[in-house]
């Protein structure tokens, strides 16, 4: 490229990029809006972890070329480029902006080489300085997805240069750069389709630039030849040859280019183009009236716009439309330029011809002439064009600057447009900031376009300014009655602000505004795929009540039978399916929806729970691990299957659980359930250090996390550090009162580190008043009882509850032990009475799994009662008698053994309880 630019002096190529500079520096502060968000932020073929065979499988948007939904636009350099913008900072706009700003300026430089071919230096210079100023380059500028022009444009520009070093000494054929013209075509058409059209400007310039040929001599020579009367010059014929080339490399393009498409033209709605849908002549008079309005842009780049779509431009139903008399005026200025640059020789004749050339051919794509593209008028796809546009203003101030008495109003104009148009693209940009001030700048241009309303409407809806978002998308219902997305808009901001009759209203509208079914015609070409998302939307609207399951259910089946390849119909019908209790069923949908799409990392999620539901967790963790391979940083995956190895009891797998949780808490930082899974693995794994700081972690971010403040609490007891549990326990029963298993838990440690024998009862009786059927509640009282020396009501007391849990030994043995002290209370000798802790390990393990306390109740059931309290050691004495006496000594080993599977048992029931609760 630098060879080719040699007689671009410096000082020009320094000029051009400070003007550039200073008209586009404002941009590098625009964030990623409108086409942006699809192209760039919601691409999955910019990251890394995406293979880079799936650029050139995908659309721009990164949708798959096969699906009918797909654009059809297939530029997979462009977006080979984001993709190197994400390698490097990732979704910062900044860098976009400004490899977008460079390569504008590359494409103003290899341009003033252009106008070289046909202009003198200073008017070359004007018509590149025009080009880096216009203003109806923003869009394509400013605007991150307008790269594809940009790139286009350079090869484009550079396959042409390439192409005019063809013609050798004694016009001899040099076929080398033709070869290399060629590749870049290739190359231009890789990055947007348009790059194909520089085949034609080649020809055009072989024919009437390089050979010199005027129309009036072709059709002579032509006339000669069909009258017999001559024969096809050498030159001619060498011309012919190049052209075959190009005619033929071009025709190959056209065939790779149609087998990427697949044979299938993109679906584009009414709303998208309107024109393109309407019957005679008004589709005819409305495409070729764009024209005069495309032109116009160029001329007066006043009003910009950045949707022309809907109701933007109505259309010209009429002969007697007064904006005919624009299209007739048009088409007589063109064909003036036509007749005068193809009949008369000379310099100035070329130069017009080689403007119309960049003016016309590279427009043809987009002009709908020929086939109907997605949109009406987009001043981006004017960026190749308006640099014929260029030239042609250049090459007429310079006709003016050489006539003397225009020569000084020719440059104050000049400075004029070039200063305004520099004022207006800088300005211009500021409305590229943000999705909301470019729809908003819209509207100020055309009130008439449905689509601006709801897409201010979108920008004021992602920032939670529902009712305004409301006033919005009621207006686009307003200005086209008609418009199914618009009423969809209208129905999902009700149900954010919890209006679900209004809601289910508008859901009902579109749905009444959805075309019927035609028998024998294909429903999917009809209708855009995302309005079929009313069906999903009003089935997730009525499934919030129970009594209209099977209704909801319906509209997802009828989505399905409207479009048999609706993804999203399948995975919303599975959701309601498991609902619905029905997890067979849910799991037929998710594999239907995995048919369709087998790279989706949210339906191996969906499939997982499935199997959870089913029972099943070997599967359940299969689909996980395959969710986590499509997309590693699958949150929900990670959580979940992290969480689901936890609970599997198979200590093998905690190692890459914990992995997972810890990429999960790197990936939400914020959600303290990652934190509190991560101290729960630590105490299975008997790290206590590591697991009290995991769960003070959690409870630093939400301060109520019940299940974080009574494990951190049961940890502390279980290491001997009961005290340090009671301020623990005293915030877990602040914000759950009745949490009976910390009010266990504190009673216990109350009384037996603290001698706080009322505090206790108070926590006892609180159980009781929750749940009056509470066996550990309820003993544990009788305990206090018994260490209040009231023996009578200590009877009474473990009476009641052995009526509660009547096959529990150990609280008869207790009773009896009571009434043993009633009886002998005229005797002197003290009494300690064991606790449930002292029955048979057995015995205590079955009554842990009954109150699904284990921990708690081993130690309020080590809790010794005591007529004599001044006497500890014989206290101590007494109870080792006791358990002597009833139950068979147990080996150390063998308590070591009882006490883990009891501390274990007591970790897992406690996770389960969180898990039912949802915490």
């Amino acid at each position: 490229l630098i060879e080719k630019m040699a007689d671009v002096s410096f000082k020009e190529a320094a000029l051009i990029v400070g003007v550039v500079a200073a008209c586009y520096w404002n941009s590098l502060f625009c964030g990623f809006v409108f086409d942006d968000v699809s192209a760039i932020l919601d691409n999955k073929d910019l990251h890394p972890s995406t293979p880079l065979k799936n650029l050139f499988q995908n659309d721009f948007w990164g949708t798959p070329m096969s699906e009918e939904r797909s654009h059809k636009s297939y530029r997979p350099l462009t977006v080979l480029t984001f993709r190197l913008n994400y390698l490097f900072s990732e979704l910062n706009a900044v860098s976009y902006h400004f490899l977008n700003l460079v390569f504008h300026g590359v494409v103003c430089i290899v341009f003033l080489k252009v106008c070289k071919l046909f202009l003198d230096n200073r008017s070359s210079l004007v018509a590149s300085l025009l080009f880096a100023v216009h203003p109806i380059h923003t869009e394509a500028v400013t605007g991150v997805v307008g790269r594809a022009e940009l790139l286009s444009s350079i090869f484009f520009l550079a396959a042409f240069l390439s192409y005019t070093k063809s013609k050798g000494p004694d016009n001899t054929i040099v076929w080398t750069p033709i070869a290399v013209t060629v590749f870049l075509v290739a190359v231009a058409t890789l990055c947007k389709e348009q790059g194909i059209t520089v085949v034609g400007i080649c020809c055009v310039y072989e024919v009437f630039i390089a050979q010199g040929y005027t129309l009036p001599v072709l059709l002579d020579t032509a006339v000669q030849i069909l009258r017999g009367k001559g024969s096809i010059p050498f030159s001619m014929l060498q011309t012919l040859l190049k052209l075959i080339v190009l005619m033929f490399s071009t025709l190959l393009l056209v065939v790779i280019r149609v087998q990427v498409i697949q044979s299938q033209l993109p679906v584009f709605t009414r709303f998208d183009n309107p024109a393109a849908v309407s019957p005679s002549p008004a589709r005819q008079l409305t495409f070729n009236y764009l024209l005069p309005v495309n032109a116009w842009l160029l001329l007066n780049p006043s009003e910009l716009c950045c949707d022309w779509t809907m109701g933007t431009i109505p259309l010209v139903e009429s002969l007697l439309d007064i904006r005919n008399v624009a299209t007739l005026t048009f088409f007589c200025f063109l064909g003036a330029l036509i007749v005068f640059s193809l009949r008369y020789p000379g310099d100035s004749s070329k130069t017009v011809l080689m403007a119309l050339c960049l003016l016309v051919l590279p427009f043809i794509p987009a002009s709908n002439l020929f086939f109907p593209v997605g949109f009406v008028v987009a001043e981006r796809v004017l960026y190749v064009p308006s640099m014929g546009f260029c030239i042609l203003v250049a090459h007429g101030w310079n006709k003016l600057s050489n006539k003397s008495v225009l020569r000084k109003i020719s440059w104050v104009c000049l400075a004029a447009v070039l200063f305004t148009h520099a004022l207006k693209t800088l300005h211009r940009n500021w409305d590229w900031e943000s999705e909301y001030t470019l729809f908003m700048s819209a509207l100020k241009v055309n009130k008439n376009n449905a689509k601006l309303w709801n897409n201010v409407g979108h920008a004021l809806e992602n920032e939670k300014n529902f009712e305004r978002a409301l006033q919005f998308f009621i207006q686009a219902t307003q200005v086209q009655p008609d418009d199914i997305g618009a009423h969809m808009n209208v129905g999902r901001t009700y149900k954010n602000l919890n209006k679900t009759k209004e809601a289910e209203e508008s859901y009902m509208i579109a749905k009444s505004l959805m075309p019927q079914i035609i028998p024998g015609k294909k429903y999917a070409a009809r209708v855009a795929p995302n309005h079929l998302n009313v069906y999903i939307n009003l089935a997730n609207l009525i499934r919030a009540n129970e009594s209209r399951l099977e209704e909801a259910d319906q509209l997802y089946r009828q989505a399905i039978s409207m479009r048999p390849d609706f993804k999203q119909a399948y995975i919303s019908r599975g959701e309601l399916l498991l609902k619905m209790n029905k997890p067979l069923k849910a799991k037929e949908a998710y594999l239907r929806a995995l048919e369709l799409d087998r790279t989706n990392a949210d339906l191996w999620y969906n499939l997982a729970i499935v199997y959870i539901e089913l029972k099943d967790p070997t599967e359940a963790l299969k689909n996980f691990n395959r969710a986590l391979e499509l997309n590693p940083t699958h949150k929900l995956a990670l959580f979940n299957s992290a969480l689901l190895m936890q609970e599997s009891g198979d200590a093998r797998l905690r190692p890459e659980a914990k992995q997972r949780l810890l990429h999960y808490v790197k990936e939400e930082p914020q959600d303290a359930n990652g934190y509190f899974n991560l101290g729960m693995l630590a105490m299975d794994d008997k790290k206590d250090v590591e697991a009290e700081t995991w769960m003070k972690k959690a409870i630093r971010l939400q301060p109520n996390f019940r299940s974080a403040l009574f494990n951190l609490a049961l940890l502390y007891s279980q290491t001997a550090k009961e005290l340090m549990a009671l301020p623990v326990l005293e915030d877990l029963l602040r914000y759950y009162p009745d949490h009976t298993k910390g009010l266990i838990l504190k009673g216990d440690i109350l009384m037996n580190q603290k001698k706080d024998i009322v505090g206790a009862k108070m926590c006892f009786e609180k159980i009781l008043e929750l749940d009056p059927n509470n066996v550990q509640g309820k003993h544990n009282l009788c305990v206090v009882y018994f260490e209040e020396r009231d023996l009578i009501k200590a009877e009474k007391c473990l009476v009641e509850t052995l009526a509660l849990a009547p096959h529990e030994e150990y609280i008869q043995r207790h009773l009896n032990i009571v009434r043993s002290k009633i009886a002998s209370l005229s005797a002197t000798e003290q009494l300690s009475l064991p606790a449930d802790g002292t029955a048979a390990p057995a015995e205590k393990k079955k009554s842990f799994q009954n109150s699904k306390e284990v921990k708690t109740e081993q130690k309020t059931t080590q809790t010794t009662i005591d007529n004599n309290r001044g006497h500890s050691k014989n206290k101590k004495r007494t109870e080792k008698n006791n358990m002597d006496k009833e139950t068979p000594k147990k080996s150390t080993k063998e308590i070591k053994d009882i006490e883990k599977k009891r501390v274990a048992a007591l970790k897992r029931l406690e996770e389960i309880e969180r898990i039912l609760n949802g915490e």
